[in-house]
């Protein structure tokens, strides 16, 4: 008996940084692989979630093509939906590949879906709109408004070094009110960071120990006097250790609120969704990915003074 193949859905966004690579070639990939795959293609973000619905009945899976915004932009539909979700890395800076070990290779990203290992992993949520990575107010809100599409597609991590030189001038610290578990804290910070994953900005680590699929969410907010000390604190990012640091406070919970004094945007995985005040609650296991076995991660130990908690 001939061997039904499965169906694809494949959504492609071909202004993402690598969003022009050879399509037809890794199509022809997936579908010598055993997959019947259906293109389309969309022109800005909201389209996402009205394919995946529109199509869904056609499909046995999605497959997302772009970068971190474009993937989280259609969570929500796949979620509603109950296909499993492939990623093919076309973005800049592919923190949600880079956190399930999906290879920025695009053949062998194709190669992981095709294996068809998956996982179930964790959504985060923001007044509505889903991340995966991280969700920010302040330093990285700013540096998104800074970062016009074309400085990204042209210069890459490049284009974000050089916004965020800009951004890092004319940074001021505000006022927020953090609610969490009953606790209330005001205070002022250059920037309050919600985590869902475990990497973002390019392979830096919310929190030392933060999984995809750990069921909570990651807090850290900088409450430093003078935003020169960032440059200080840049190691301990690339290794998730920056709650260590006296000036950081750090929080783990399911759900925050986040008020601030006027009106700030929200970063949520690279894009400006919304602004404050900002309810941020977690879907554990909501989706399921193909991704590759899963590596125990290996936290590593605090060097320096205990952080502040948001008691």
């Amino acid at each position: 008996m001939k061997k039904i193949k499965k169906r694809a859905l494949l959504l492609v966004n071909p202004k993402a940084r690598r969003g022009g690579e050879a399509i037809d070639a890794l199509v022809g990939r997936l579908h010598r692989g055993g997959l019947d795959v259906t293109m389309e293609p969309f022109e800005n973000l909201p389209e996402i979630a009205r394919d995946i619905v529109r199509l869904r009945e056609s499909a046995d899976m999605i497959i997302l093509c772009g970068g971190d915004g474009t993937i989280a932009s259609g969570a929500l539909a796949v979620e509603e939906c109950g296909l499993p979700l492939g990623i093919m890395p076309m973005g800049t800076a592919n923190d949600l590949a880079r956190t399930l070990g999906i290879p920025m290779d695009l053949n062998e990203a194709a190669d992981v879906i095709l294996a068809g290992n998956t996982r179930k992993i964790d959504i985060g949520n923001v007044n509505g709109y889903a991340f995966f990575n991280v969700a920010s107010i302040g330093l990285s809100a700013d540096l998104a408004q800074g970062l016009n599409p074309t400085l990204k597609k042209r210069f890459g991590r490049a284009g974000y070094a050089l916004a965020a030189a800009k951004v890092l001038f004319k940074a001021r610290p505000f006022t927020a009110t953090i609610r969490e578990n009953g606790k209330v804290i005001s205070t002022k910070t250059f920037q309050i960071a919600v985590g869902n994953g475990r990497h973002y900005g390019g392979g830096n680590i919310i929190e030392a120990d933060a999984e995809i699929d750990d069921g909570h969410l990651d807090l850290y907010s900088l409450e430093f006097d003078r935003v020169w000390k960032l440059a200080g604190m840049l190691r301990s990012f690339r290794t998730g250790t920056h709650g260590a640091w006296e000036e950081v406070r750090t929080a783990k919970s399911t759900e925050f609120d986040i008020e601030t004094k006027r009106p700030m945007p929200v970063n949520a995985d690279g894009e400006l969704v919304t602004s404050t005040p900002a309810h941020f609650i977690v879907h554990p296991s909501a989706i399921t990915v193909f991704a590759p076995p899963k590596v125990e991660v290996d936290a590593r130990p605090a060097k320096k003074q205990p952080a502040k908690t948001a008691a």
